[in-house]
């Protein structure tokens, strides 16, 4: 199973790093899952000068940050459409500014791919469009936790063993 850990970047404070980072032992080492997190990736399609320069390049040059941009988007949404198994999405309140969170979950809706947000935000705050792009809402890492032991941990994966 690959995990796509979808959720702002550009604008959070840690690149929307930190979350991931709580996530993805847990997943790796007690689920044996799989993961991509889009935030470690920095390299994905782009050459050495757009790692380096891209960021400065969307206030100098703009048609080679958008083509910097586009070769991550691409990349990104081909990890989805064709790899990722489910996304979990953390939706805080810098979601809002992010572009690409929401075109990350409405990719994984059309493909029929299972997603999983995580928000403390009021759900009124929360456009009704991502709201339906997901599977199931929780409101900490914690709970999303628990709902994963129980679906995919080694119980789970005993008992359908067993009911066959």
């Amino acid at each position: 199973m690959l995990a796509y850990l979808c959720g702002p970047i550009e604008f959070a404070p840690d690149q929307g790093k930190l979350w991931r980072r709580k996530i993805r032992p847990f997943l790796e080492e007690e689920l044996r899952h799989s993961v991509y997190d889009p935030a470690a990736d920095e390299k994905k399609d782009l050459t050495e000068d757009e790692i380096a320069h891209f960021r400065e390049w969307k206030e100098t040059d703009a048609e080679r940050y958008r083509r910097a941009v586009r070769k991550i988007i691409n990349y990104d949404l081909d990890i989805i459409e064709n790899k990722a198994d489910y996304l979990i999405c953390f939706w805080d309140n810098m979601a809002a500014q992010s572009g690409g969170t929401a075109a990350e979950m409405t990719a994984a809706y059309r493909k029929g791919i299972p997603v999983y947000l995580v928000t403390e935000e009021p759900l009124s705050l929360i456009s009704g469009w991502m709201l339906a792009c997901a599977d199931r809402i929780f409101r900490s890492l914690e709970e999303l936790k628990a709902y994963f032991q129980e679906t995919y941990g080694r119980q789970a994966r005993q008992t359908a063993l067993w009911s066959r």
